[in-house]
Formats: C-alpha cells, sequence, structure tokens
C-alpha cells in the first residue's frame, strides 16, 4: 500500500476470500456485472454474505432495475440489508433519461447513495442540489473517461472542486486501468479511489526503486525462457 495516502481506497468487485486477503482498505464497491463475475446467483443472499465480511464498512451494492418505480423498491429492500450499505444508482436509465427524480425520492427517504456512471460536469449540475446536503458518493467513472479519448483529469478536477466547494458528497475516482490512477485521483482532489484487488496488490510496488524493478523485469524474462526450454 501506499504510505500516507491522502484518499480514502475502496476495493472495487472483490471476492469473499479477496475481502478476507485484503484488510488495509475503507470501503468496497459492487455492481451486477461484478456480481455475475463472482458468480452470484441470487443477488440478495450474495450481498448478505459480503456485509458479513466487511466489518461495517461502506459497501456500494447497485440496483439494475430500468424504471423509477421498480429501482425505487430495489433500492430500499438493498438498503434494509445494513446501515453500511450504499446504494449504487446510475445517473440515467437505459433510456437515456435523467434518474433525478428517482434520486430525490430516495435522498427523501434518507437512503445512502452512491450516484454511478456519471462522466460530465453537466449530470453533476443536474443532480447537484438534490444531494447537496447529503453524504452521497458520486463515481465518475475516469477510466471509461479516458477510453473516449478525452482528459479524464481535467474533467474529474473540474467536478471534484466543485463539490468540494459546494455540497457534502464525496467524489468518487472510478473504472481505474493502472495503480497510477491513485496518484492521478489524490492530485484530483478525489475524496475516494475503488480498484480491483489486483491493482490494488500492485500498489505495494511503489515502494521499490526503479532500478530494482528493472532488474526483476529482466530477471523475469530470462526465467520464463530458460523455463520454456528455448533455443536460438
Amino acid at each position: 500500500m501506499i504510505k500516507n495516502k491522502r484518499i480514502k481506497l475502496f476495493l472495487d468487485g472483490p471476492s469473499l476470500d479477496q475481502i478476507r486477503d485484503l484488510q488495509d482498505v475503507d470501503g468496497y464497491t459492487f455492481n451486477p456485472s461484478l456480481f455475475k463475475k463472482l458468480g452470484a446467483k441470487d443477488y440478495i443472499k450474495f450481498s448478505k454474505m459480503i456485509l458479513k465480511e466487511t466489518k461495517n464498512l461502506p459497501v456500494s451494492i447497485e440496483v439494475f432495475a430500468d424504471d423509477e418505480e421498480s429501482c425505487f423498491n430495489q433500492a430500499k429492500t438493498l438498503n434494509e440489508l445494513g446501515k453500511n450499505v450504499f446504494v449504487k444508482i446510475p445517473i440515467t436509465f437505459t433510456n437515456g433519461k435523467s434518474t433525478a427524480k428517482l434520486i430525490e425520492k430516495l435522498v427523501n427517504e434518507n437512503i445512502k447513495l452512491n450516484i454511478t456512471a456519471i462522466f460530465t460536469f453537466e449530470q453533476i449540475r443536474e443532480i447537484h442540489d438534490i444531494v447537496k446536503d447529503t453524504g452521497t458518493i458520486l463515481s465518475i467513472f475516469s477510466g471509461r473517461i479516458y477510453d473516449i479519448g478525452k482528459d479524464a483529469r481535467k474533467i474529474f478536477k473540474e467536478i471534484s472542486q466543485y463539490v468540494r466547494s459546494n455540497s457534502k458528497c464525496e467524489t468518487l475516482w472510478a473504472s481505474c486501468r493502472m495503480p497510477y490512477d491513485i496518484i492521478d485521483a489524490t492530485n484530483c482532489e478525489a475524496h475516494i479511489i475503488t480498484m480491483g484487488p489486483d491493482m490494488v496488490k500492485k500498489l505495494a510496488k511503489f515502494n521499490k526503486s526503479s532500478e530494482e524493478y528493472s532488474l526483476e523485469t529482466v530477471k523475469g524474462f530470462y526465467d520464463d525462457a530458460k523455463s520454456s526450454g528455448f533455443k536460438i
């Protein structure tokens, strides 16, 4: 792990064994795709299994309905699983329409929220007045913003500075592509970053020197060639 980190680190989509193995984290995030990858068959039962292992740290679990009423009902059910649950709500439905009205209804129910799949400042502005007085997590998908050729650092920092100055919400750097994202996220004033277990383990390499890691790389190539019996 990074020493003296100035950002909260959430583990993204860990298995139960990975939750037990990686203890030095501040919370957890999940979505339906990650549940599928983890082999979940029963959404609520699997959520309960996760919550038993997470020691009351914040756990974000996502709804998967696609209309306001069904999402509202799913959110209430997930909220009842534990006081540490943050219900993840996508910023839009699949038809592209805003979930702002749904978010407002859930805020009025005092349900802790994580608004996910945010890509633009405009999406933040649309829900800002609804969530500004709450501890809502705002998940900006920086990695996917990079995927479409845009500068995620510039977009995220603009959003984060606005959120910090005008609300009680927290910004989350999501969809990481490399361990260095934790440096970018910190420099962009993110409150939280979420990273997959394999990427979190790589953070230990931040304590290596360039020369040390260069030598390890050379030795790795040599050992692989030797064990493969290659000849030239």
